[in-house]
């Protein structure tokens, strides 16, 4: 059988994730900001370990590309451009604020861009409604008075108001028909965006 391996460290917290080709495994995700680089290897290792996966049964990783932490994307990004380069693994990459829809439901997804503003995205299911972009967190607000029937998710904390926090590798998986093939994982860059 072979292995997906899930990876994301573009807001505040660390996720890795483990799935097979019908389903995940197994995930881990929780705060770690500003630790998320001593933190993602040993994490990753410990789930092939528990589940007794050898390096050659890894097929493919998926990795959040950002927008989010300029530190934090180029963590989970690096890791994975480094296992595709040893390994014969195929190298996927798919938006940090996609991952953070809430299922099928119309979702305002938010990543803390700083300077009083914020990454937005809006999804609903297989669409986006909204494409990642930067606004100022007064537009947020606005958007989401506008929008009272869409799930806020995210860590939404620095907003002040309660967002919905996804399992974000068991959305990563499922999105695999949104995923961007990389040919050249050496080559691959995280997403900055800028005003």
């Amino acid at each position: 059988m072979k292995y997906v391996i899930l990876l994301d460290s573009s807001n505040t917290s660390l996720t890795v994730g483990l799935a097979d080709g019908h389903h995940l495994i197994d995930s881990i995700s929780y705060e770690s900001w500003q630790s998320q680089s001593e933190h993602m290897i040993p994490e990753l290792y410990n789930l092939l370990s528990k589940h007794n996966i050898e390096k050659y049964e890894i097929d493919s990783i998926i990795v959040a590309i950002g927008p989010g932490s300029y530190t934090g994307v180029r963590i989970s990004l690096s890791i994975a451009k480094t296992i595709a380069a040893v390994l014969p693994v195929s190298l996927y990459t798919i938006s940090s604020l996609r991952v953070l829809k809430n299922k099928d439901a119309p979702s305002i997804c938010l990543i803390n861009a700083r300077s009083n503003r914020s990454y937005i995205g809006v999804y609903q299911g297989s669409s986006c409604l909204l494409p990642d972009q930067i606004m100022t967190n007064e537009q947020v607000a606005d958007y989401i008075a506008s929008h009272p029937n869409y799930d806020v998710c995210g860590d939404t904390r620095y907003l002040k108001i309660d967002g919905i926090k996804t399992n974000i590798a068991e959305e990563m998986f499922s999105l695999q028909g949104f995923l961007h093939k990389v040919d050249n994982p050496l080559g691959v860059v995280p997403v900055y965006m800028r005003d």
